[in-house]
């Protein structure tokens, strides 16, 4: 993994950078019965406030500094303006309008918009392999959540498909889907400038707080019944979603994503769809067809095509040099083993010249 972490400081590494996006893609999982029995920027709302409280919580248990200058409350402010409550909006408001498959594959596509944006602002090297591993990653994840019948049709096979499903795929709430995306790609990469002025955990606390507001001032205004309909079994998903989907998960991601490569964290995210089909598959006896078992081998190949770029593109390069050191090798060695001719030069004794 091409992150900052020491195995002998975290020992834990491994299972402490996927936990967010396990988190993430369980909490969908619990999310999906709870959608239709309250309102989307009441629910969104309830995903960040009450988690930015708890982070902010622990962050003064653990001795973290608050924000000291107007600098770090102006980022921290367009942080949870983007992250917050553009991100949470357009997703929350997207899930309404559009199936689960297809906007899961739409908001973990976020990846690639954190590539090119960590490319042109931080120099981030993605090379070959990374490419490679992107693109594997949005066909894996394209696989999973995309219906069958679609990718069928794509690869020419006959199979019948709804004229109406394509001209309605960005009627509803796709674009919604693709804004948020582009917003937590945004996000994702405002926490490098946020941590120049302001701890990763205390900010990761305020922007939630601060994108949170609007949202139920937005639902205050434009909603109803926003809880009157749900029971107790989703009250407690409400709560898993907020504790452990929002509060761990994003306290942990943004504190990875302050330091290390971005491009390597956020194609982590191709794990999300993964976590939540094999959830759904357990918990809700949900089938997984074959596209979607390939969908998943994939995006596993990706993600490690992504974090090992440099490694592979390192073994390439020693490969080569190995190959041109040893084509030189016996060059070499029969020019060694030449004796040098002697050089015979004439040198003609001149005369000596006469003053007058």
């Amino acid at each position: 993994m091409q992150l900052k972490l020491s195995a002998s400081k975290f020992p834990i590494a491994p299972l402490l950078l996927i936990a967010p996006f396990f988190l993430w893609g369980t909490a969908m999982v619990a999310m999906k019965g709870v959608i239709p029995h309250t309102t989307p920027f009441f629910m969104a709302g309830v995903r960040l406030l009450p988690a930015g409280v708890l982070i902010l919580i622990a962050a003064a248990l653990s001795g973290r500094p608050q924000p000291n200058s107007w600098q770090g409350w102006l980022w921290i402010a367009l942080f949870g303006l983007v992250d917050g409550t553009l991100f949470q909006g357009f997703l929350a408001e997207g899930l309404v309008r559009t199936s689960a498959g297809l906007g899961s594959v739409m908001i973990d596509s976020q990846p690639l918009a954190v590539a090119l944006l960590s490319l042109w602002l931080f120099q981030e090297r993605i090379g070959l392999w990374g490419w490679l591993g992107l693109g594997l990653g949005v066909t894996g994840i394209s696989l999973i959540g995309l219906p069958d019948e679609w990718i069928f049709s794509l690869l020419g096979t006959g199979a019948e498909v709804t004229i109406g499903n394509w001209q309605n795929l960005f009627a509803s709430g796709e674009w919604l889907m693709l804004l948020a995306a582009l917003s937590m790609a945004v996000g994702t990469v405002l926490i490098r400038f946020v941590t120049r002025y302001v701890d990763p955990v205390t900010a990761t606390g305020w922007h939630m707080i601060i994108g949170g507001l609007p949202l139920w001032g937005i639902s205050a205004v434009v909603e109803s019944q926003q809880w009157e309909n749900l029971v107790g079994s989703e009250w407690l998903a409400l709560a898993y979603a907020t504790v452990f989907g929002s509060a761990i998960a994003y306290g942990l991601f943004f504190y990875f994503a302050s330091s290390g490569s971005l491009t390597s964290l956020s194609s982590l995210t191709f794990l999300t769809p993964i976590f939540a089909l094999l959830f759904g598959h357990l918990l809700l006896s949900e089938v997984l067809s074959t596209l979607q078992w390939v969908g998943v081998f994939l995006t596993l190949i990706s993600i490690y095509l992504i974090n090992q770029r440099d490694n592979l593109a390192g073994q390439n390069k020693k490969s080569v040099m190995e190959e041109i050191s040893a084509k030189s090798q016996p060059i070499l060695a029969e020019a060694t083993t030449k004796k040098l001719n002697p050089l015979a030069v004439k040198v003609r004794e001149s005369e000596p010249e006469t003053l007058p």
